[in-house]
């Protein structure tokens, strides 16, 4: 269901009923969506179905509101009016718009990008493994972008602004990246920021972006004087404190939605507790200096989206069943799109701690109505990538952990070195180790999380996951059968078969290290590890 909220009444209503993806132009006047594959409109005028030659994917309108661009096939099409035109297709396989298979490894969810006018289109053209990025004018006319894609050949993120297109490029090994900014008329890159790491770049979300006085804004990290965190930089200048994990940057706020200057920034972050998320507003000018305020306090995982005076906010927490929308118009509260509805007092709720001298995030839940000096089997719930974060203070983050629980299971979760959300040095430490380190901040955990929890069985102990944690939970039953007794391993990873991007973002190019992919390899592993090519998966205590 598409539902429309007008801010300045805060007055919501229904839209459509089947919905499988929207978009709005800037004023939020024009909202497009496509629904079993046919594209509709609505505007002052009314709503629509637009005409296509087929089914339809990725439909946004121009910032303007005045064309609809979209994917049809492996073309990209722009509707206007009556006409529904081709702008960019070719035969014998090559798709145009779409976002490429390695996309999603740089925090890419697309292909094409409208300009902030509406009149030309960057979109990318995949032709086997061969990425490239092209500027589409409407009238016809295109130019190629250029950079050094042999010593780059990732294309991470791509954003275009009234200050015009920034695109990031990497080089396979990741450790070094290109912020570029693209001249629309000739294609042309020049360098606006280098990214570099020993062990591989992880840029912020919503970075690079322009700033209201001409600055690029991109997120790096300080790792130096004692200090270990995410940060915003703009053109070389800190802009938010060491103290924050910066996570994402939401966009730009307007002079009245929070108290703040035109064209100050709302960001996501975390402060000192990686469990919790929180909302932040942070002065992009050189005035006054740094100048950073927090806008949320709840306890929770805070999130935002925002556009001129208005924001939308949600928050998750472990009070509540779902997530709280609320809309602000000129900084007042216009709207809550969701009624809130408290966690019965009967549900499971995690205990979380942190625990060893690194002080890993967990979460232990028990069955319900335990009763304690009940001995109790223990079910270790492993994360499905390196960097999933399972220890949150969200109701909804424990549904699976719950389902265990109810079935008479006591349920850890871990946090281990490599996930997000702590500090960058806890998450690249595992570069090139991932194995060692996982296996043992698992182990250690347990064992100190069962001298807290004296309940917990020790000597059955199960392990559970799937993917990356399908794969860590065979090593652990293989290398740590004193601590993990038995696994359940659910599609495990292989290092040597997974996408080059991931793969070698931890473990290297595997033609230069294959002493490294043979350490992290599952052999000889135990008849205690059953291994499950898909869900479900049926364990009992």
């Amino acid at each position: 269901m598409l539902d429309v909220c007008e801010p300045a009444s805060g007055r919501v209503h229904t839209v459509a009923e089947a919905v499988d993806d929207f978009a709005f132009d800037r004023t939020g006047t024009v909202v497009v969506w496509t629904s079993g594959g046919r594209l509709h409109r609505r505007d002052a005028d009314g709503t629509s179905v637009v005409s296509t030659p087929g089914p339809v994917a990725a439909a946004r309108p121009d910032p303007t509101g005045r064309r609809i661009a979209y994917l049809h096939e492996g073309t990209l099409r722009v509707a206007a009016g009556t006409s529904d035109e081709l702008l960019a297709g070719e035969p014998d396989g090559v798709r145009w718009g779409e976002a490429d298979p390695h996309a999603c490894y740089f925090e890419r969810r697309t292909g094409w990008w409208w300009a902030p006018d509406g009149e030309s289109i960057l979109a990318t053209r995949r032709s086997g493994e061969q990425i490239s990025l092209h500027l589409l004018d409407l009238d016809g006319g295109w130019v190629d972008v250029h950079w050094d894609r042999e010593i780059y050949p990732y294309l991470g993120t791509v954003r275009w602004s009234d200050g015009g297109p920034l695109i990031t490029a990497l080089r396979r090994s990741q450790g070094h990246g290109l912020v570029l900014a693209v001249d629309r008329r000739t294609g042309e890159t020049q360098v606006h920021a280098e990214l570099a790491d020993p062990r591989w770049v992880n840029p912020v979300a919503g970075t690079p972006r322009h700033l209201a006085d001409g600055r690029v804004l991109v997120g790096g990290e300080i790792s130096h004087d004692g200090y270990d965190a995410r940060c915003l930089f703009a053109d070389g200048t800190l802009l938010t404190p060491p103290n924050l994990y910066v996570r994402r940057v939401v966009g730009r706020l307007g002079p009245g939605s929070a108290g703040g200057e035109l064209g100050d920034l709302l960001i996501e972050a975390s402060e000192g507790e990686p469990a919790e998320q929180h909302l932040f507003r942070v002065r992009s000018s050189t005035s006054g200096g740094m100048v950073v305020h927090r806008l949320t306090s709840v306890p929770g995982w805070h999130s935002a989206a925002c556009g001129g005076d208005t924001v939308v906010t949600g928050l998750r927490s472990l009070d509540d069943e779902d997530v709280q929308l609320t809309v602000w118009f000129a900084g007042n509260q216009v709207a809550e799109l969701t009624p809130r509805r408290p966690v019965p007092a009967t549900t499971i709720r995690p205990a979380l701690d942190r625990v060893t001298d690194r002080r890993l995030p967990t979460a232990v839940l028990y069955p319900p109505g335990h009763v304690f000096g009940r001995r109790l089997p223990v079910l270790l719930c492993l994360p499905d990538t390196p960097t999933q974060q399972q220890v949150r203070n969200d109701h909804q983050a424990y549904a699976a952990a719950r389902h265990w629980a109810e079935a008479g299971f006591a349920v850890v979760m871990v946090d281990g070195r490599g996930t997000v959300g702590v500090s960058p040095s806890f998450e690249k430490v595992t570069h090139r180790r991932v194995a060692d380190l996982a296996v043992a901040d698992h182990a250690e955990a347990l064992r100190i999380i069962a001298d807290k929890h004296s309940d917990l069985d020790l000597t059955r102990v199960t392990a559970y996951g799937r993917g990356f944690g399908g794969w860590l939970a065979a090593l652990l039953a293989a290398r740590r059968p004193d601590t993990v007794r038995a696994a359940v391993a659910v599609e495990p990873w292989d290092w040597a078969l997974l996408p080059a991007p991931l793969a070698e973002r931890y473990l290297g190019p595997p033609e230069l290290d294959s002493e490294i992919y043979a350490r992290h390899a599952l052999d000889d592993l135990p008849p205690t590890v059953i291994i499950q090519e898909t869900e479900p998966v049926e364990i009992r205590s």
